[in-house]
């Protein structure tokens, strides 16, 4: 009996009852998850009759499946979404896992409330508005609420830095209220954070017609001066009115879901607010082995629950078999009745139909996108003289400030993307002083021993390795290779000119390979070795400012600003211990030195 047989038999057994099947290749790894009403008429489809390509792909490589058994279809899909988050299966049309949608959190139980922004909500008393698009446009939200209310953005804590020092520059050009002099008191600083948070709850007419009132009633009393700065805040806010589709995103009340299936499947959301359009989130991926409506049903599934926001209704653009199920699940995450509809007509169709014309859209130019990367990796192909496509690149750099925090960083590139989720970094275990060839070979040969390990997180190998560097470290990562087995990769360097920007290739024996001829292989090789450096110099710099930041913390009148100061100066922890009092006052001056010698020598005789 053929295998595609005994799988059919296997299936023919299972019950006609609602529940989940995982199906795995041959060397036990689940390559789908999918969910069914009826296990066995699920199941059995895929082992009998013909199927689209990428169906017949997936099915050529099942070895074996296995299925749970759901007392319904809710538990049916909350365990198909729990397994698809853990497997992260290949054949499951899965979002891309790096993206975050950031809020804005505001502790009002604090005498000086300030927003900071997380990545998620905590159940710990807070206030969380959002989600918003990105820390970029958080910022830019922060900013314009701060110029709106004059608030302070300097980053002083209060009631702490009270009296402390002059007044800075935003005081002085009327951008701040200069709230570290103690006045206006933590009474009115408290009524402005207020005022900040009706605006982020949509009340922002509201306040307008407060401060109109407040500043008529200042103009009838004759106290002239405070109702010009009434005028002016009640502007302020009116100008940011006009500008908060941003924020009137975050309290969408409908969404509007566009799916558009093609070689770059897009999948759209927009947001609508009070029936106008306030926002839109595209994310695109592989067509997809399911149909429209179980593509749409997971997208949607998954795009709530990593945003952690709901609307009160979903409009979906094709018929979904689970919608009853997947309503009940929004609706228990959100706290509220989430509801999916499919109009037909009318004003709510004429909402999907705008979404889909945005998801055509989006396939169209990612695809033209996507044709240029091909094209510029034919291109590459054929520079570096590779018989096989390449398809995954691997980069690595070093980053160090002397022998101390040697680290290395390795980013992927997939079909010329990177692919941040695959970025994997490495603190030296071996190497103890400056070396960047050892550094390199280290850190070439651990990525190697976890993928001879079966290590997940390290599969696959790459087409194509790059490093940043010439031909010393490109000698380095070769020899690694060589020692585990897999000198048959392709091993370039990249060569800097002397402004620091990416010029050349070089091979192991030396020879280089220009990259002006091709301006779009010069661009790609360009950003691979820029953002190599960015990961490997940004997880030197968050080890770096651990180490010094553990050792020198809790020190008076040292920050952040003189604990970097000091580390680039001397180099080390060790050497800053090592300083005497003189060479200090050089970085921090005679005060400060005493302190941060006194401090350091206290804890060494402690010991």
């Amino acid at each position: 009996m053929d295998k595609i047989a005994a799988l059919r038999e296997k299936a023919n057994k299972l019950p006609l009852l609602p529940g989940v099947y995982i199906m795995q290749d041959a060397a036990g790894q689940v390559i789908y998850v999918g969910k069914a009403k009826a296990l066995k008429n699920r199941v059995t489809s895929y082992f009998r009759g013909e199927h689209l390509p990428k169906v017949a792909a997936m099915v050529s490589h099942v070895d074996d499946f296995s299925v749970i058994v759901a007392a319904s279809e809710f538990e049916a899909l909350m365990l198909e979404n729990s397994l698809i988050k853990r497997h992260k299966p290949h054949y499951n049309i899965l979002l891309r896992d790096d993206k975050t949608y950031p809020w804005l959190r505001l502790d009002e139980r604090e005498e000086y409330p300030v927003f900071t922004i997380v990545g998620r909500v905590a159940q710990d008393g807070a206030r969380y508005f959002g989600p918003y698009g990105g820390r970029g446009v958080m910022h830019s939200i922060v900013n314009a609420l701060a110029r709106a209310l004059m608030l302070p953005t300097c980053g002083k804590k209060f009631p702490r830095d009270i009296g402390r020092e002059r007044p800075c520059l935003n005081h002085h050009i009327g951008a701040c209220e200069g709230w570290c002099r103690g006045e206006p008191d933590g009474e009115e600083y408290r009524r402005r954070m207020a005022q900040a948070v009706q605006i982020l709850s949509g009340g922002t007419r509201e306040l307008m017609q407060s401060l109109e009132r407040e500043m008529m009633a200042a103009a009838d009393e004759m106290r002239f001066e405070k109702a010009a700065q009434l005028r002016d805040r009640l502007m302020a806010v009116r100008e940011l009115s006009n500008r908060q589709a941003v924020l009137r995103a975050a309290r969408a009340d409908t969404d509007a879901v566009g799916f558009n299936r093609s070689a770059r499947t897009s999948f759209v959301v927009l947001h609508y607010a009070d029936g106008d359009l306030a926002g839109k989130d595209l994310e695109q991926m592989p067509e997809p082995l399911e149909d429209d409506g179980a593509a749409v049903s997971a997208l949607v599934r998954q795009y709530y629950v990593r945003r952690g926001a709901w609307p009160r209704t979903v409009l979906l653009p094709v018929e979904i078999e689970d919608a009853e199920p997947l309503g009940q699940f929004l609706t228990e995450l959100a706290g509220h009745k989430v509801e999916l509809l499919t109009p037909r007509r009318g004003v709510k169709r004429e909402l999907i139909e705008a979404a889909v014309r945005n998801a055509r859209e989006e396939s169209v130019r990612a695809e033209s996108e996507s044709e240029r990367r091909i094209k510029t990796l034919e291109w590459l192909q054929r520079m570096l003289g590779l018989e096989q496509p390449i398809h995954r690149i691997e980069s690595f750099d070093i980053s160090n400030t002397g022998d101390f925090g040697i680290v290395a960083g390795m980013v992927v590139f997939q079909d010329g993307k990177p692919a941040r989720s695959q970025y994997r970094k490495f603190k030296m275990k071996t190497v103890e002083h400056q070396d960047d060839f050892a550094s390199m070979r280290e850190a070439v040969g651990r990525r190697l021993a976890r993928f001879d390990e079966g290590d997940e997180k390290f599969m696959p190998l790459p087409d194509v390795l790059f490093i940043d560097g010439g031909v010393g470290q490109v000698a380095a990562a070769v020899e690694a290779m060589a020692e585990h087995g897999h000198g048959g990769i392709p091993v370039f360097g990249m060569v800097k000119d002397d402004r620091h920007r990416t010029r050349a290739l070089t091979d192991p024996a030396g020879r280089e390979i220009g990259l002006a001829a091709y301006p779009s292989v010069f661009a790609l090789v360009g950003s691979i070795q820029e953002e190599t450096h960015r990961a490997a110099i940004g997880y030197h710099k968050a080890l770096r400012k651990k180490t010094i930041g553990s050792s020198l913390e809790g020190i008076p009148g040292i920050g952040p600003k003189r604990r970097t100061a000091l580390l680039k100066r001397f180099r080390s922890v060790k050497a800053v211990t090592a300083a005497s009092e003189q060479e200090l006052a050089e970085v921090l001056g005679e005060k400060t030195a005493r302190s941060v010698y006194e401090h350091l020598h206290r804890e060494e005789d402690s010991q």
